[in-house]
């Protein structure tokens, strides 16, 4: 696959997330399915793995560590920290350096390794000040632990508050046809500092692959059940869309899951994707959009189509909002 800078590194654009091996979606499958897929995914020319400890609260850093220390040298390895699980067993964002720190060093066993590539904090405890909190990370980078940072879900503000203690390799943020918060400041903010864009769910979490047809087939615990988009009434609408976006994936020769992950890698040269999937064949798929080279009518076609005015329902719910710190459209 064609490779662009990801901080100090070059790896492939399209890179494996690897969140729903162990969480929020469905019930995960069992760990040879997940080793088998991770292992495929190098295979095919996969080199970037991003994971986190909120992911199945350890068990998929679990997952990696075990299907992948062998072969440690042939990818880059991203991880992250300040999202996890509790004492009381509930989910908390916990800036606190000590906190940070120890989830570092729990999180290279979990990975089997001696060095975490690229460290993202996971999301931005807002009673921490955001420096504090990127203070302590870069002090596991003098340590040997990270070789460089990132930052999830920020606003340009906090990332260039951020940069100033210490510079930031990339941020990772929703990014899709449907979702666009990053055009309204942080993808030209990461630009301007020379760090790379990650893009998560590039396919909406599934919408975009023109598979998820019936919102109710979903099962007890996927999260998108809570998600104002994937609400009945709000779904059917959007589903609408798809029928003129398909009218663009045939133009293009590729699939509507191609198309979305295509359109995304047009908006810079900074941009990376991490589609999720567990079907070895939709891992194929992903990969193959590596070949896609939309034209100018072709992206432009496909933005109007799906975009944050022509959308139903906003991204999340009001107490998932809170968390978050990326700017939202008026």
């Amino acid at each position: 696959m064609q490779e662009r800078p990801l901080g100090p590194f070059s790896v492939s654009r399209i890179g494996l997330g690897c969140m729903n091996l162990s969480h929020a979606y469905d019930v995960p499958p069992d760990e040879q399915a997940g080793s088998d897929l991770l292992l495929k995914a190098l295979d095919l020319g996969y080199t970037h793995f991003d994971t986190a400890a909120l992911y199945g609260f350890g068990a998929n850093e679990t997952l990696l560590g075990k299907a992948l220390s062998a072969r440690r040298d042939e990818f880059v390895l991203a991880s992250k920290c300040g999202t996890f699980k509790n004492d009381e067993g509930k989910r908390e964002i916990n800036g606190r350096p000590d906190v940070l720190k120890r989830t570092c060093e729990d999180a290279l066993v979990r990975l089997q390794t001696d060095v975490i590539d690229l460290y993202y904090l996971h999301r931005w405890d807002k009673s921490i000040p955001i420096e504090e909190s990127v203070g302590a990370l870069s002090e596991l980078v003098a340590e040997g632990k990270v070789k460089s940072l990132g930052l999830s879900e920020v606003s340009a503000a906090t990332l260039r508050r951020a940069h100033a203690v210490h510079p930031i390799a990339a941020v990772q943020t929703e990014y899709s046809l449907w979702t666009r918060n990053a055009e309204i400041a942080v993808l030209d903010a990461c630009r301007a500092i020379g760090a790379a864009f990650v893009a998560f769910s590039p396919l909406a979490r599934g919408y975009l692959t023109g598979t998820l047809l019936d919102v109710s087939t979903l099962v007890k615990g996927d999260f998108r059940l809570n998600m104002p988009r994937f609400q009945p009434d709000a779904y059917a609408a959007n589903l609408v869309l798809l029928n003129d976006l398909a009218a663009v994936a045939n133009d293009a020769g590729c699939s509507l899951a191609q198309l979305a992950l295509a359109w995304v890698l047009a908006q810079g040269g900074h941009v990376h994707v991490i589609p999720g999937t567990r079907n070895p064949a939709h891992l194929a798929e992903n990969a193959d959009a590596d070949r896609i080279e939309l034209t100018a009518d072709q992206i432009a076609r496909a933005g109007a189509i799906v975009n944050h005015d022509t959308v139903h329902g906003p991204r999340y719910g009001p107490a998932t909002q809170l968390e978050i710190d990326t700017e939202e459209f008026a």
